[in-house]
């Protein structure tokens, strides 16, 4: 079993900075990517970062230049630093791992409970 603990979120105003971590746990072999995904209400689960273990990443066009994804391969752990953020962005946040658990086994995809992302004044 693969656990994925998320903390950082929070109420925030409009401009302010809030960083995100998930740190994976469990039978672990390797971790070939991670991902934030976020969900508003009456919206659909849209991806926000992603990050694979070699460090390459993808954004939402609506973040770029204002989130920055990164993570740690030695703790299996992964970042989200949100800034300048915008009422739009909240949502809760959902982290994601494309995990092998051991070296023949497939790659699955495991998700952790999510951390609820508020920005208001």
């Amino acid at each position: 079993q693969v656990h994925l603990g998320e903390s950082g979120g929070g109420l925030v105003q409009p401009g302010g900075s809030l960083r995100l971590s998930c740190a994976a746990s469990g039978r672990i072999f390797s971790i070939n990517a991670m991902g934030w995904y976020r969900q508003a209400p009456g919206k659909e689960r849209e991806l926000v970062a992603s990050i694979t273990s070699g460090g390459s990443t993808d954004y939402a066009d609506s973040v770029k230049g204002r989130f920055t994804i990164s993570n740690n391969n030695a703790k299996n752990t992964m970042y989200l630093q949100m800034n300048s953020l915008k009422p739009d962005d909240t949502a809760v946040y959902y982290c994601n791992a494309d995990v092998r658990r051991y070296p023949s086994a497939p790659i699955v995809r495991s998700w952790g409970q999510g951390t609820q992302v508020t920005v208001s004044s």
